[in-house]
């Protein structure tokens, strides 16, 4: 064989392993939930100044469950592999009298699908930037999954319950 023959052999298997690396990377991203807005909505609510999550995520929260989801959260069950939670975050504007949403801050999505995501109880955390697919979550295990593996363990990492 040949030397050149040999760089090349070595820089295809160098690339080969990085697309498997992107692709691997990719493949364990959580999808951004298409159409969230016309799923169940299951919650609301604003988080105003004092609050200890103020600073991340102070604002107003709309809750939204797609149909795998709504059905687990209103059975009390585990939440099979397919059930997304998307937590829309808007600031919260107003006086002494009404306070409305304003421009969206985060769309936080909540994903299961147990074998992708073990490391973080079978979900898939992620956040998108205001009304971008601009990605946010850094470290979803730590982050994410640090604070829903501390408050929401015994309901399967979920903080939302169903309100009748």
């Amino acid at each position: 064989m040949t030397k050149r023959f040999l760089a090349a052999a070595s820089l295809s298997v160098a690339l080969l392993g990085l697309v498997s690396l992107v692709w691997a990377d990719k493949a364990a991203e959580v999808p951004y939930p298409e159409a969230y807005r016309g799923w169940s909505h299951v919650k609301s609510m604003v988080l105003r100044p004092g609050h200890e999550l103020y600073d991340a995520f102070g604002g107003i929260h709309h809750v939204y469950a797609n149909e795998r989801a709504l059905v687990a959260l209103k059975a009390k069950k585990t939440f099979p592999d397919g059930s997304v939670f998307v937590f829309d975050l808007l600031g919260a504007v107003g006086d002494s009298t009404a306070i409305i949403e304003g421009p969206r801050k985060v769309v936080g999505v909540m994903h299961k699908d147990a074998a992708k995501f073990a490391a973080t109880g079978g979900w898939g955390f992620e956040g998108f930037k205001g009304d971008t697919r601009e990605r946010v979550v850094t470290d979803a295990k730590s982050g994410c999954f640090g604070c829903h593996n501390t408050g929401a363990k015994t309901s399967d990492f979920v903080f939302t319950e169903w309100r009748k």
